[in-house]
């Protein structure tokens, strides 16, 4: 008996690992994209009185989501991978929605560069996941991954309940799309959908 076919099937697992996690942080940015795309430009909010919030006066407008969740991409590469290149972070008091889109664009890309590397297994630099400076850091892993799902997912929540609130509400057609996965999934570059690796 070898030792070579165990060796051979975990390179294998952790390329797959690597490939379906740059993918779906792909894939999650690309909703990101869709939502802005279809935003009416008068909720965006970068130049009051176009769009305030309700409630609280300190509250986000939808430019300051995106560019919150932009910076904090730009944090997690910084502080995680400092070898990536660090884009340039976001003003949201300025940031127009083709730059957010930008934005994210390159942040996404550095995000998922990050995550092939951390979740590809040993001799990588990326070896701890550090969400803050303030946070413990934890090992790499899949758990990573989840954190950053959830913390975009939890902003795109804000955003379209707040183009509803403001009275511009997200299409149909643009609400339900953001949970066509197979579809987002192929845009991405998987041409068979999620669960395969081309």
């Amino acid at each position: 008996m070898t030792t070579r076919q165990p060796k051979v099937h975990t390179q294998l697992g952790r390329a797959a690992v690597q490939n379906f996690a740059a993918r779906i942080f792909l894939a999650n940015d690309r909703i990101n994209q869709i939502l802005i795309e279809h935003l009416d430009p008068a909720a965006w909010g970068t130049r009051p009185p176009t769009a305030k919030p309700p409630g609280k006066n300190n509250a986000r407008t939808i430019a300051a989501i995106f560019t919150h969740m932009h910076n904090v991409r730009c944090k997690w590469v910084r502080l995680t991978a400092p070898h990536l290149k660090v884009p340039p972070q976001l003003n949201r008091a300025h940031c127009t929605p083709q730059q957010a889109r930008a934005g994210l664009a390159e942040s996404a890309a550095r995000c998922a560069e990050m995550l092939a590397e951390a979740l590809g297994g040993g001799g990588g630099r990326v070896e701890k996941f550090r969400r803050d400076g303030w946070a413990r850091p934890w090992p790499v892993g899949v758990e990573m991954l989840c954190y950053m799902l959830s913390h975009e997912a939890h902003h795109r929540g804000q955003v379209c309940m707040l183009a509803h609130q403001l009275g511009f509400p997200l299409p149909n057609e643009v609400a339900s799309g953001i949970w066509n996965w197979e579809k987002l999934w192929k845009e991405c570059g998987s041409p068979r959908g999620p669960g395969y690796d081309s």
